[in-house]
């Protein structure tokens, strides 16, 4: 799948920079990132193998044009359901800002919590990691309510867990030792 998310963020971006829209495609795939994490309809809608191509295509058509993506970005989504690759829209959209992040000197972090978190908070955090790393830092916020508390923080290969599920998790096997 990375490969193949891989091609197509590529082919993406550079389509994007050639017309000079990076950040504007970068705007819509953040935006399309948000309704899939808030829509388990639109992740069954690009998951399913029972809708045709022309249905799939004709919601996320529909889906962009009320979000006013670009063109480049509308086109793009068309020719992944075209191509039967909706599966991958996420892995491809996790490529193409890989990509994009690395064009612009900065670094990738995911920030997982509980709950949404304020703008006011992901600037502290985002503040924090570019302290921490040197870099400016870019940031993909997540919301697992499973974690009950705390931050998961990734930057590349590191992972920072403060979450309260951890912790508990932690405690419960300390007390199994003791016991």
């Amino acid at each position: 799948m990375r490969g193949l998310a891989g091609r197509y963020a590529t082919a993406l971006f550079e389509l994007a920079e050639e017309r000079g829209e990076l950040d504007g495609v970068d705007q819509d795939l953040s935006g399309l990132t948000a309704m899939l994490d808030e829509s388990p309809d639109l992740v069954r809608l690009v998951r399913s193998p029972i809708l045709s191509r022309a249905e799939q295509a004709q919601a996320m058509a529909a889906l962009l044009e009320r979000a006013g993506a670009q063109v480049l970005s509308r086109n793009f989504v068309a020719l992944l359901a075209e191509k039967r690759r909706l599966f991958a829209l996420a892995h491809i959209i996790e490529a193409f800002r890989a990509k994009l992040a690395a064009h612009r000197g900065e670094i990738s972090a995911e920030v997982t919590s509980a709950a949404a978190l304020k703008p006011a908070q992901l600037e502290a955090i985002k503040s924090a990691l570019k302290r921490a790393v040197g870099h400016d830092v870019t940031l993909a916020g997540r919301v697992d309510p499973g974690l009950i508390g705390g931050l998961v923080v990734r930057v590349g290969s590191r992972m920072i867990d403060s979450s309260l599920r951890t912790k508990l998790l932690n405690l419960q096997l300390s007390m199994k030792e003791v016991g």
